[in-house]
């Protein structure tokens, strides 16, 4: 057994759930009654206890709530008030009143939902995120991952290692594929997840360690006008809500206060970028990149798999942000935004992973993860990815900026820093 629990937001499943999970998948593959029940695809959980695997779906399975071999809701909306207070609500016409009568049921819902933690507490929903001045979203509560503790709660069995993955076919919009582990969402889990565990020895997020002390950054390029320099991986582009280190601050340590960012790079990737020492600089910079002149190239080794596509192409998914599990992005035909990659594929190595380079024609945040992962995409997430693939806590992210080129924002002169490719 692992000495500590899963951390839920970022993790590697331990080898006693990854086994669990493939005989769930074996099972329901060798079963096409059950298995059509989550064909439309489908995330399932597990949880390792002293009394052997727990296994729960999130939301329902062709309609159901309760199917034999998962553990039940943690409250059932399939029968009772709930749904005849629905179908009431939903023959009311649109306007005021039942916009109300559905913000009531909604706060019925979170206030029925009971869960607990190690410590045995028990909270609702509602009050566990009133504990920080929010709202619960619809479905909270409904996840595979708090009902299998909720479950492992009221039956006296202890919580030892979890895991989520995705089963049935892959969504059109957020990266999904079946067999692969993902992290718990921020949104609905995130305040749910951290009371039900109290009482846990509960893995350090591993990425506290990866920040703690990230690489030199690397000075190229410096003059009165820019600086051009290389972000270590594990760094911001610019400060955030947290204290971590940014490299704005270090060139301002450096350089004068009078430093400026125009673009920024994922935290996790690491490569080249310029600063301006000028706000006239920045501005000229800024609009370089917003009109596309900016020519940027980025180097990905990709997970392996067995490789359909061409070798050279262009993938255009339009994206937005996935509003109930931040930052992730997502594909929306509707909503997003046009992004636009070109890809060049280097080689294939040994190991079955990919070599890729990627040129960005726009500039969408996590454009070349998502386009990289994504079953719209190239289906073969980056290399330790832990929002979009199947991230080692102890891996950093294989993408990297290689090569910048753009004008100089006093002289005009064409300046090219880095790798282009062949």
């Amino acid at each position: 057994m692992p000495e500590k629990f899963t951390y839920p937001f970022c993790y590697v499943p331990h080898p006693l759930v990854v086994d669990a999970a493939r005989s769930l998948i074996q099972r329901l593959d060798a079963d096409p009654a059950l298995g059509g029940l989550f064909a439309e695809g489908k995330m399932m959980g597990v949880l390792i206890t002293d009394n052997g695997p727990l296994f729960a779906f999130s939301g329902l399975a062709g309609g159901r709530s309760v199917i034999d071999g998962f553990v039940p809701p943690v409250f059932d909306l399939t029968q009772g008030y709930f749904k005849q207070r629905e179908a009431v609500i939903s023959a009311m016409p649109a306007g005021p009143e039942k916009s109300a009568a559905s913000a009531d049921l909604q706060d019925w819902v979170f206030r029925q939902y009971r869960v607990h933690n190690a410590h045995g507490e028990e909270l609702s929903i509602a009050e566990i995120f009133a504990q920080r001045g929010l709202v619960p979203p619809g479905g909270t509560g409904d996840c595979a991952a708090p009902k299998l503790l909720e479950f492992a709660y009221r039956n006296g069995l202890k919580p030892n290692a979890m895991g989520e993955f995705w089963y049935g076919r892959s969504p059109q919009r957020e990266v999904r594929e079946q067999g692969r582990f993902y992290p718990s969402c921020t949104s609905k889990c995130g305040p749910l997840l951290t009371w039900m565990m109290k009482g846990l020895d509960v893995e350090p997020n591993p990425l506290d360690a990866a920040l703690e002390s990230p690489e030199e950054p690397k000075v190229i390029y410096v003059d009165d006008d820019i600086i051009v320099v290389d972000k270590p991986s594990g760094m911001l582009s610019v400060p955030g809500r947290t204290n971590m280190p940014s490299l704005l601050e270090w060139l301002r340590d450096r350089y004068g206060n009078s430093v400026e960012s125009c673009h920024r790079l994922d935290m996790d990737t690491s490569g080249i970028m310029v600063y301006a020492r000028s706000l006239p600089c920045k501005s000229e910079l800024e609009r370089q990149f917003a009109d596309r002149e900016v020519k940027k190239v980025y180097r990905a080794r990709l997970e392996g798999g067995p490789w359909n596509h061409a070798m050279k192409g262009t993938i255009a998914l339009p994206l937005t942000l996935d509003y109930y599990d931040r930052p992730r992005q997502m594909v929306d035909d509707e909503q997003g935004k046009k992004a636009v990659t070109e890809y060049e594929v280097l080689g294939i190595l040994p190991d079955g992973s990919v070599d890729v380079l990627f040129r960005p024609l726009t500039g969408r945040s996590h454009q070349i993860r998502v386009h990289a992962a994504h079953v719209r995409g190239l289906g073969h997430p980056v290399r330790g990815d832990r929002l979009y693939g199947s991230g080692c806590p102890n891996e950093r992210l294989w993408l990297r900026a290689c090569g910048l080129s753009f004008r100089h924002p006093v002289t005009g002169k064409l300046l090219k820093f880095g790798e282009f490719g062949v």
